[in-house]
């Protein structure tokens, strides 16, 4: 049984499966929902918790032992598994196999990391699908965080007008966890009072993580104010130009060769493996493909030396102006970047 994180509540008070996985990129979520299968799991009778993490094939031995042993302390007992990476391995997948197959009256809950496609079709997930639930933790887009905090804001009694939460999710982006930390600081300091932009700006931290990767990756998206936002967060952490020049220029060179390989015939996916782009940013880095001509390629790898002159004093300018230029014709093109200049 698949579930989101906002059906769990709701499934926990109708039943308890014997076995949960949580799986997925969003730490916060997935700490919550395994404190509900937690809460749900002592509600039903299991006082005692076992806790087995595994770090090496050899260790997968212990669920065995806990499936073969009574509890001396309670009729039933959480058995809780932590695999960081995601792939329990041989020794794994018949331990859990085992372990489903011969049943229990205890509850088993696994917390692992991303579970990627091929995983999915494998015997201990499907497994795992058919007799218990499986609950995937994505991450929460820049779209859809203001509705998770308007719906976070809500349960927790808080009335909040649209700018707030606009504001909020502004300040918070990429940083999930941030985002409820400061939810809660909202409700200590104003209670029931309804939360407006003003009381965000005076109590919120800007808490976005920023970081160069992420503003390489904001600027393919085609996201020029984003882009500008990012690289001014950059500039008040003190983060110095060229370290996120290395990123950018990096990112330069790739989207060159790759214009390059497929001018001379390659196609695109062919091109994206054999320069080693990973399949979980191929999208977005073809996004950036399509939208730059060679002409943007050829300014974008200009401003680039002109922005490591500049940073180095070789070159007359600013090297933060040369950067925001930079990030805006990754994210625009030359021709649209020309024009929203001549506009401003």
């Amino acid at each position: 049984m698949q579930l989101k994180p906002a059906q769990l509540a709701q499934h926990l008070t109708q039943t308890l499966a014997s076995s949960y996985l949580i799986t997925g990129d969003e730490p916060l979520i997935v700490q919550e929902c395994a404190d509900a299968i937690r809460h749900a799991a002592r509600e039903a009778g299991c006082t005692e918790r076992q806790c087995i993490a595994i770090a090496q094939k050899d260790d997968w031995m212990e669920l065995g032992h806990a499936a073969g042993s009574l509890s001396l302390f309670a009729e039933r007992r959480l058995i809780e598994i932590q695999l960081p990476s995601g792939k329990p391995g041989t020794e794994g997948s018949k331990a859990l196999l085992e372990y489903l197959e011969a049943g229990s009256d205890d509850i088993l809950l696994i917390l692992s990391g991303r579970i990627d496609k091929a995983s999915q079709k494998s015997k201990w997930y499907t497994a795992l699908d058919r007799t218990g639930a499986i609950v995937t933790a994505w991450p929460v887009t820049a779209t859809e965080l203001p509705a998770w905090l308007h719906e976070r804001m809500s349960r927790a009694g808080m009335q909040v007008d649209k700018e707030a939460i606009a504001l909020l999710a502004e300040r918070l982006e990429g940083n999930l966890l941030a985002a409820a930390q400061e939810v809660e600081k909202l409700k200590l300091l104003h209670g029931d009072t309804p939360i407006t932009a003003p009381m965000v700006t005076d109590t919120v931290s800007d808490n976005a993580r920023y970081d160069a990767f992420r503003l390489v990756d904001v600027a393919l998206s085609g996201d020029a104010r984003g882009a500008v936002r990012t690289l001014r967060g950059l500039r008040a952490e003190a983060v110095q130009p060229p370290v996120l020049l290395w990123a950018l220029a990096k990112e330069v060179r790739l989207l060159a060769d790759l214009k390059r390989d497929i001018t001379a015939g390659a196609s695109t996916l062919s091109a994206l493996n054999q320069r080693g782009v990973w399949r979980n940013r191929q999208p977005l880095v073809q996004k950036a493909l399509n939208r730059l001509t060679g002409r943007d390629l050829a300014q974008l790898q200009a401003l680039c030396f002109q922005t490591d002159g500049a940073s180095k004093g070789f070159l007359p300018g600013i090297a933060w102006d040369t950067l925001e230029r930079l990030v805006v014709v990754m994210a625009q093109g030359v021709s649209v970047a020309n024009t929203t200049a001549r506009r401003a």
